[in-house]
């Protein structure tokens, strides 16, 4: 039998079941973590199948836990599997799990927002961006509370070919909180369409492949859980930095049951705020009346194209921030509380922070 039929033909031998493991090791899910587990090792298969052939690959898996997921993976073919873990209660049962795959199975104890991913994979499973994938995957069943921003992380990462995409398109297979999944894959009109939908969309092909009820995880969570799927694009939809699109998506998305200009308004200080908001539209061509949920990637495009022409005019735009201004105004009007009625006349107004125009 060739070296691949062995790998493709590993299975585990015989252990105690992920229930089992519980109970030996007494765990218990920390709510505080937003730790669920997921025990049914049909549903852990289904969720690596979602990923592709992991025969012969290499794979992060992200916050194992009691190692369920870790389970399918192994039995997937994968030639080695980096698992990063941040809870200590979990090490001692993935240690059992590495035991059972001699030189499979590396258990880093971490915390995966800071952990150096580009640095645990040799640089020869390396591909060129605009080839084929690696035979590199990252898969994990994330804690709610950290889905969004590694996510967001992961991303810009993408954006920059940084972190684990150094090594080429990486896919991605995780699980969020079921709104979560459909917001990241949510359609130009839909209810669900987000600043996540936009900002996933432009940098990647995203499949959201099924649906676990919450009743299969212990504890049961109160709302159902999303498997989704990410392929990075070989040419992103919007060609500008990640920071800028970001900053153009989260502004018209803060009102985003409103016009699509009002949040375009908040990107520039008060003293222009009309006039660089009108040019930005013009210039961009978009109907400043559309709901931000009726903006499509090409709208976007656009609209990042035009701030980023008017950031190079004018690069104190590149440091505005509306929030900052608002907090300044409130501070102004704590400070002066007494003048209020003095305060609100345009004679004595504070000057804004930052006067580009």
């Amino acid at each position: 039998m060739s070296a691949s039929r062995k790998l493709a033909s590993f299975r585990l031998p015989p252990l105690p079941t992920v229930g089992e493991l519980i109970k030996l090791y007494n765990l218990r899910a920390e709510k505080q973590l937003s730790q669920n587990f997921l025990l049914d090792l049909k549903l852990t298969d289904k969720i690596v199948r979602q990923a592709g052939s992991l025969r012969d690959a290499h794979v992060c898996e992200v916050g194992p836990g009691p190692g369920g997921l870790t389970r399918s993976i192994l039995n997937a073919g994968a030639t080695d599997l980096l698992v990063v873990e941040k809870d200590t209660r979990f090490i001692p049962g993935l240690k059992l799990l590495s035991e059972a795959a001699p030189g499979k199975l590396r258990i880093v104890h971490g915390d995966i927002l800071t952990y150096r991913m580009d640095r645990g994979f040799p640089s020869n499973i390396s591909t060129p961006w605009e080839g084929d994938p690696p035979n590199l995957h990252i898969i994990g069943n994330l804690p709610f509370s950290v889905s969004t921003p590694l996510i967001i992380k992961w991303l810009e990462d993408i954006a920059n070919r940084t972190g684990p995409f150094m090594h080429g398109r990486t896919r991605l297979t995780l699980t969020f909180q079921k709104e979560v999944a459909e917001r990241l894959t949510a359609s130009t009109g839909s209810k669900q369409r987000s600043r996540l939908s936009v900002m996933a969309q432009y940098l990647c092909t995203v499949r959201n492949c099924f649906t676990i009820p919450g009743r299969a995880f212990v504890p049961k969570p109160e709302i159902d859980v999303g498997v989704v799927h990410f392929t990075p694009l070989v040419q992103p939809k919007i060609q500008q930095p990640f920071k800028l699109v970001e900053r153009v998506v989260r502004n018209i998305f803060q009102f985003r049951r409103k016009h699509c200009h009002k949040g375009v308004e908040k990107l520039f200080p008060e003293a222009c705020r009309i006039e660089l908001t009108q040019e930005m539209m013009q210039k961009a061509d978009v109907d400043p009346i559309l709901r931000p949920t009726e903006l499509t990637i090409p709208h976007i495009k656009a609209l990042a194209d035009a701030y980023a022409h008017l950031c190079s005019r004018e690069p104190s735009l590149n440091t505005y921030e509306y929030r900052e201004e608002l907090g300044m105004k409130h501070l102004t009007r704590q400070k002066y509380a007494p003048m209020d009625t003095l305060m609100d006349s345009p004679s004595s107004a504070p000057p804004s922070p930052l006067q580009p125009c």
